[in-house]
């Protein structure tokens, strides 16, 4: 009989899409790469998604990010998400967790109940914590690097963090993973070298931050604040959550 997975299974396999029908995945960042990855796990029929963000929708994010749109600016981001996954289906179970995740809150969850982790959180502590915390666990983890001041996005791959190069961040992560031990990690990142974002004051939220009120973490407070596009971002996220689909479905 169809329904809305219909097309999908005419590629996986009915197996498949029972596979991700009981599986339970928690994305950590719901911005412009994890916002996307929401998107593609709710349309792909994935069953239960835990959704962790305390960040709240910005003006700023409405050239990136697939929640943003005018009438959401203000609101929590795992609440946007949660209406709109229920909006493709409310048979969806989806847990919400206000929570800026780092190693003052990594205790808050068991991730021994998650079949599969997306990091798309953008602090080294929280990454660095979230990956810990997933091999511990024996929790499959993969990890967006840095996606900001990029134009490219036909530069993103799949690889392991050993073998990234280029990217800032993946330096920082690779270091800091070989001091823990950590021998392997799936990560998607670009080869791209990063742009310099143009210095002008009068549009940059270092000095004209317009977060909704509310906001724990407000741009001057941020170290870097980055260019973005609407592409860069989602492909990210989309390649994010292909590679946990096709893990969970395929076995691979």
């Amino acid at each position: 009989m169809q329904d809305q997975y219909s097309r999908t299974q005419l590629l996986l396999g009915a197996e498949a899409m029972e596979k991700l029908h009981h599986a339970r995945v928690a994305v950590f960042g719901i911005g412009g790469v994890g916002g996307y990855t929401v998107e593609a796990l709710a349309r792909s029929g994935v069953g239960a998604l835990d959704l962790i963000d305390d960040d709240k929708v910005c003006l700023t994010n409405l050239n990136r990010q697939i929640i943003a749109t005018r009438k959401t600016v203000g609101k929590f981001k795992v609440d946007v998400a949660e209406e709109r996954v229920h909006d493709i289906d409310p048979d969806i179970r989806v847990t919400t967790h206000r929570c800026f995740f780092g190693p003052e809150t990594q205790d808050d969850f068991d991730f021994t109940q998650y079949d599969y982790v997306v990091d798309a959180i953008d602090t080294v502590t929280g990454k660095l914590a979230l990956v810990m915390k997933c091999k511990e666990a024996g929790t499959p983890i993969i990890c967006s690097m840095g996606a900001g001041n990029k134009m490219d996005p036909t530069r993103f791959e799949v690889t392991d963090i050993y073998k990234t190069s280029v990217c800032p961040l993946a330096r920082v992560m690779r270091a800091e993973l070989r001091k823990r031990g950590v021998k392997h990690l799936k990560v998607v990142y670009s080869k791209e070298p990063a742009l310099t974002p143009i210095n002008d004051m009068t549009i940059s939220c270092r000095t004209h931050c317009i977060c909704p009120p509310g906001t724990a973490r407000k741009c001057t407070q941020r170290r870097q604040v980055s260019g973005s596009n609407a592409y860069v971002p989602a492909v990210a996220g989309l390649i994010c959550a292909g590679e946990v689909i096709n893990d969970i479905a395929l076995n691979r």
